[in-house]
């Protein structure tokens, strides 16, 4: 096979990080170039990315590269999800991005509703409404910001965005461009009527790339260096999860993801889009995978709970908090004492957090969690029970029978969760790799160069490179019995 290093830029929407992925003898080494976190900007009453900031990450990972004196085969970005920047017709950004918790967007599905019915956007793209979606922040700027669209000639997603800043080439890649809510997955194109319905041109929309073809080479030139050769940018499974999950270490079929980060994406995999009245009573969505897959999946709100709560207590207290402290803190305390459901509006983005899961709590004639280790527990037990409430939707479409559950991404080093979500859902749960996305990363590159041939060797790759830890289920009656109460209360 020879030795094959890519670069594999993963991008989060609270930290990112490039790391180099060095393929060799069937064999994966993964090694850390840079970390950094990521947050909105706060202007005007409205929350933006800083596109600078995340412009001088990716020259800072290149940099880094350079002086471990890497030569990539290529490069490849993945991002979140549904965020876009708009361009003039010399190239320039008209607006920074819109950062998805910004709630100018709250109503507004509802609003365009009145112009094309909530069923008919389902079935013309099997996406889970949410007001974040891509085309209801489109439509928001439609509405109340036309003249940027006035100015604007192209639309770019985040990834895209900055493959452009990088090869000048404009490329929207499939995965992200299926999370969109503005693309047909039976079509394999944009739909029309959405931007016909909405008074918007087409043509601000960029050609469709799959992940594995090649947008172009690095010709940004504050990155190239004397001596590097060109460096071809690989559109990879652009959406995060798209990569995460190709790097779930399966060896069958007989299986459910969790992508566990800010954002808990649980799912299957399908080979065909999965559209029907069910799946749309359930508020269920189809995104596109690498190597031609579905992923039928739902959004969960994640570590968004317990990443808020831990800032407002760093500043409460004035130093840093470790996750593994917390965890620690919320294992010693009495299980369903306080249950929530994660996806309820008012945890959407509040400004407390710790007195967004009181007062819900209260509402509801619960005792309210009173201490930190009280609140993080609330979360994490929480949380279990939403994964199992989502698994058994999920057992009714499913085309094999799920036997495990992998949990990938960050979440998959929380031991406490991994154990809680295992007695929750009665199955055993394999943890591993926390670092899915920028595997799945390099693992589409590597397919892209010839080096890994189907997504099968690419997990069985994963599988021999990776420590996994496996949770088997405890206490199941007693899950049972407090999964009762948990339909009840949330």
């Amino acid at each position: 096979m020879g030795q094959h290093t890519f670069l594999a830029f993963d991008l989060g929407a609270t930290s990112g990080r490039c790391y180099a992925g060095t393929l060799e003898n069937g064999k994966l080494h993964m090694q850390e170039l840079t970390r950094f976190p990521n947050a909105p900007v706060h202007k005007d009453n409205h929350y933006y990315w800083d596109t600078t900031s995340l412009f001088a990450s990716l020259t800072a990972g290149f940099a880094a590269g350079i002086a471990a004196k890497i030569t990539p085969t290529s490069v490849g970005i993945d991002t979140w999800g549904v965020d876009f920047g708009l361009f003039s017709l010399d190239g320039k950004l008209v607006n920074p991005p819109y950062a998805y918790r910004d709630p100018r967007t709250n109503g507004m599905p509802e609003k365009f509703f009145e112009i094309i019915p909530r069923r008919e956007v389902y079935e013309a793209t099997g996406i889970q409404v949410m007001s974040i979606n891509s085309l209801y922040q489109l439509f928001t700027i439609k509405q109340n910001e036309p003249d940027l669209l006035e100015r604007s000639r192209s639309l770019l997603f985040v990834p895209d965005m900055l493959a452009y800043f990088l090869t000048k080439e404009k490329r929207t890649e499939f995965t992200f461009a299926t999370t969109s809510q503005l693309f047909n997955p039976r079509t394999m194109a944009w739909e029309k009527r959405f931007f016909d319905a909405m008074g918007i041109s087409i043509d601000i929309m960029a050609p469709i790339v799959m992940p594995g073809d090649v947008i172009g080479e690095v010709k940004e030139p504050t990155i190239l260096t004397e001596g590097i050769p060109p460096i071809p940018v690989v559109a990879v499974g652009t959406h995060d999860t798209a990569s995460a999950v190709l790097a779930v270490p399966a060896s069958d079929k007989n299986f459910a993801y969790l992508s566990s980060g800010t954002w808990s994406l649980m799912g299957i995999e399908s080979k065909e889009p999965v559209i029907n009245d069910s799946s749309y009573s359930q508020n269920f969505t189809n995104e596109g995978g690498v190597g031609g897959t579905f992923r039928f999946l739902k959004n969960i709100t994640g570590m968004w709970l317990l990443e808020r709560c831990k800032a407002e207590w760093e500043l409460r207290d004035g130093k840093k908090l470790e996750y593994a402290e917390l965890v620690s803190m919320a294992k010693a305390e009495q299980p369903f004492r306080f249950l929530i459901d994660p996806d309820a509006p008012e945890f959407a983005n509040p400004e407390n957090m710790t007195g967004a899961i009181t007062s819900y709590c209260a509402k509801r004639g619960q005792t309210a969690p009173a201490t930190d280790a009280e609140l993080v527990r609330c979360i994490f037990d929480s949380l279990a029970m939403k994964y199992r409430y989502t698994l058994d939707k999920l057992k009714g479409f499913a085309q094999h029978p799920i036997e495990k559950l992998h949990v990938i991404g960050g979440g998959a080093k929380n031991p406490l969760l991994n154990q809680l979500t295992a007695n929750a859902i009665g199955l055993p749960v394999v943890a591993g790799p926390s670092e899915a996305t920028a595997i799945g990363n390099v693992m589409v590159q590597a397919m892209a160069a010839g080096c890994v041939k189907s997504v099968d060797e690419a997990r069985a790759i994963v599988r021999s490179s990776v420590e996994l830890e496996v949770y088997e289920p405890q206490d199941t009656a007693m899950w049972d019995e407090a999964f009762g109460k948990f339909k009840v209360e949330s």
